[in-house]
């Protein structure tokens, strides 16, 4: 029988050293015993907002890591447990790898590459997202003809083009 684990972010924070951890901890241990399960976490934005945000705490880090620790092998077939996240700003995962970097995507493009990217880790996409950042430097390294275009600025380009350098 199918075993339910649903909890809000803030059910798993203590203000005791070491608490939260612990409740990590007991509720991925709970689901593993009572598998198969289901562990629903309710608001992980509030829990595990981006690496590196000034305002992130201590405790904010050693919960976060407890969860990264307790996710390790989750959802392979000798485990069977399951962990969904549900979060309120979902807009501030959409461009988490890109940042700041212009872009012209749309909202159909993004579902396009949410599709294209499934099983994915956060990881995985931000290798992705840099790789194609970098190519247009990989071009211009290897390139061998330029010319300049509508921007005055000089681009690489095939040797056939006209104003080629």
């Amino acid at each position: 029988m199918l075993s339910i684990h649903s909890v809000s972010s803030l059910d798993l924070v203590s203000k005791w050293m070491g608490e939260s951890e612990k409740l990590v901890s007991n509720l991925f241990q709970m689901a593993r015993d009572n598998a198969p399960s289901i562990i629903f976490i309710d608001e992980i934005d509030s829990l595990c907002g981006q690496q590196g945000e000034g305002n992130e705490s201590e405790a904010s880090r050693h919960i976060k890591t407890e969860l990264l620790v307790q996710m390790q092998g989750v959802g392979s077939d000798d485990q069977k447990v399951l962990v969904l996240a549900a979060t309120n700003t979902p807009y501030a995962l959409d461009q988490v790898h890109l940042g700041d970097t212009p872009h012209n995507l749309t909202e159909s493009d993004f579902e396009h590459l949410a599709h294209k990217t499934e099983g994915f880790s956060g990881s995985d996409i931000a290798v992705c997202v840099k790789d194609v950042l970098f190519e247009p430097v990989r071009q211009t390294r290897d390139a061998k003809f330029f010319k300049k275009n509508s921007s005055d600025m000089w681009v690489p380009c095939e040797p056939t083009e006209r104003g080629v350098v």
